[in-house]
């Protein structure tokens, strides 16, 4: 560990407890904690600018320390965690409670126990001769879509700011992961003719579409089971499609006019969204065809609602390789959940890396936590990586 100036620096923990308080869920601001990183930031004397989204309510943040003329390494976490509506937790889930060699709490793993231990690797890095300076990124809404750090991204492209290397400190046990899936979420809009259910023959219930819709996407998804692409560095190793959700319908009387189907494909970074979407909806638009010689008014258009990229940084890159002499570690891998490291790798054309404490097994669920070895080891880290952008990378 470092430990010259160390003593008033605030440990990780201790920055942890401070950041699991604020209750960040997506659907809420994040401004009180984008203000007291601000504020614990600025105390060590690293300015940082604000990026809001169209409300005014929510913040992405952006600081760096260090030579302000050269790229640096970049540090990536989102401030915004998911619900805990219906959850049986056993402790106070905005309250760090610590038991047994576990730190509790929401985001606790996903992800703000990496954001403590990065917010603590920028005030030490702020004291020392860096020649290679250190980056700090926090968004919000990434829990529903990577929505916030578009606009980081649009100013750092904008200002042509590109990072030597992103660490996305996503839980990964501290081991080195290299890639997610791409996800592309969409809503099937169907449109069918309504009446009474007792002449149901003469309608077309929206419902029967949207069943056809489901039978579609089944049939898709045991095609791509079968025939790849296939990348077996993933647990699930081709490209998945799920259907979420079935919307529609009045009362038991009445034929439903309209109805929704929600779904996403998660791809494998090799297999081309972009075609795999057009040959799904020439697919869906047949459905509609084969119904409107009887009714003229049948259809069924498909809309993305959100997407991202999937990432795919190759494992023998030197980025890959310097975060793995940092963690020594010999391997890497890739994640199931995504990451907005797809959209840094795209926008930016900068290398990313997922590295950070705790594991998703503990993400999204009651009784969320992160060990303290983790958050240890997540600390070691990142101090070897300050030394190193001491002497420069």
């Amino acid at each position: 560990m470092m430990s010259a100036g160390k003593n008033d620096i605030a440990g990780s923990r201790q920055l942890l407890e401070r950041l699991i308080a604020y209750r960040t869920v997506s659907r809420d601001p994040n401004l009180d904690l984008i203000d007291f990183v601000r504020a614990t930031l600025a105390a060590s004397g690293i300015e940082s600018r604000l990026v809001l989204d169209k409300t005014g309510t929510k913040a992405n943040l952006f600081a760096t320390t260090g030579p302000a003329c050269l790229p640096g390494v970049m540090l990536s976490g989102h401030s915004d965690v998911v619900p805990v509506d219906g959850q049986g937790w056993s402790f106070e889930p905005f309250r760090l409670t610590e038991s047994k060699g576990k730190l509790y709490g929401r985001g606790s793993a996903d992800m703000k126990g990496f954001i403590a231990c990065a917010i603590r690797a920028m005030m030490l890095a702020s004291r020392l001769d860096l020649a290679t300076p250190l980056w700090l990124c926090l968004s919000h809404d990434e829990e529903v879509g990577c929505i916030g750090v578009r606009r980081l991204i649009s100013m750092l492209a904008s200002e042509r700011l590109s990072p030597h290397l992103c660490i996305v400190g996503e839980p990964t046990l501290m081991k080195v992961a290299v890639g997610h899936k791409g996800k592309t979420s969409f809503e099937a809009n169907c449109t069918g003719k309504g009446g009474h259910t007792a002449m149901a023959p003469r309608a077309l219930n929206a419902l029967h579409l949207a069943c056809d819709v489901v039978d579609l996407l089944r049939q898709q998804q045991r095609e791509l089971e079968a025939n790849g692409p296939f990348d077996h560095a993933f647990d699930i190793p081709y490209t998945t499609v799920h259907a979420a959700r079935i919307e529609g319908g009045i009362a038991p009387n009445i034929v439903a006019e309209s109805s929704r189907v929600d779904f996403e494909i998660r791809n494998v970074p090799t297999h081309e969204i972009d075609t795999l979407c057009v040959g799904l909806e020439d697919r869906v638009k047949h459905i509609a065809t084969g119904y409107r010689h009887r009714f003229p008014e049948a259809d069924i258009s498909l809309n993305v609602t959100n997407s991202y990229p999937g990432l795919d940084t190759p494992s023998d890159h030197p980025a890959v390789d310097f975060v793995k002499s940092l963690v020594k570690e010999n391997s890497t891998f890739k994640v199931a959940f995504g990451t907005e490291g797809g959209l840094f790798s795209k926008r930016l054309d900068t290398p990313v890396v997922i590295c950070g404490p705790g594991s998703m097994e503990q993400g999204h669920k009651a009784d969320e936590f992160v060990s303290c070895d983790q958050l240890d080891r997540c600390d070691a880290m990142l101090d070897v990586l300050i030394r190193r952008l001491q002497s420069g990378i």
